[in-house]
């Protein structure tokens, strides 16, 4: 089943059993979803629907961050429980060790010696980890393996 048909009979689920949170969440995914397809004007595809869905829940860590420098728990909290909501539309991550052998084959396949080098590894490595691994972290394990 398309993941936006799943959404909204999730949605209808949320509503019938009143739970606030999941309802406003699903209801936020669906109109991001909607805003996306007018925006290219055509409907989206998997990937694309999966793109939105990481983009909605990387916003959601940034503002759980946010809340809590702010000492901002209440919110901070509201925020996780919309992030839990949304974890369950992502696709499995890539664990640390698949991360590293990931960057290892990338390294010997672009040909990098140095920190400098650390682009040409990414462009090879993030078509591999698209959605699957944080491309902050990929970055950091990159360079950890150029140093």
């Amino acid at each position: 089943m398309p993941t936006q048909d799943q959404i909204s009979k999730e949605l209808l689920a949320a509503m019938k059993a009143k739970d606030a949170v999941r309802t406003s969440t699903l209801r936020m995914l669906i109109a991001a979803l909607r805003n996306k397809e007018i925006e290219k004007k055509k409907t989206l595809s998997e990937p694309e629907v999966a793109d939105v869905i990481q983009a909605e829940a990387k916003r959601r860590k940034e503002t759980i961050t946010e809340y809590q420098k702010a000492s901002r728990a209440d919110l901070a909290a509201k925020e996780e429980a919309e992030l839990k909501v949304l974890q369950v539309y992502l696709p499995k991550g890539l664990s640390d060790q698949e991360l590293k052998a990931l960057v290892q084959e990338a390294v010997k396949s672009s040909g990098a010696k140095s920190p400098q080098d650390v682009g040409k590894v990414m462009s090879v490595l993030m078509p591999q980890i698209k959605g699957r691994a944080d491309g902050k972290q990929a970055q950091k394990l990159v360079l950890e393996a150029l140093s």
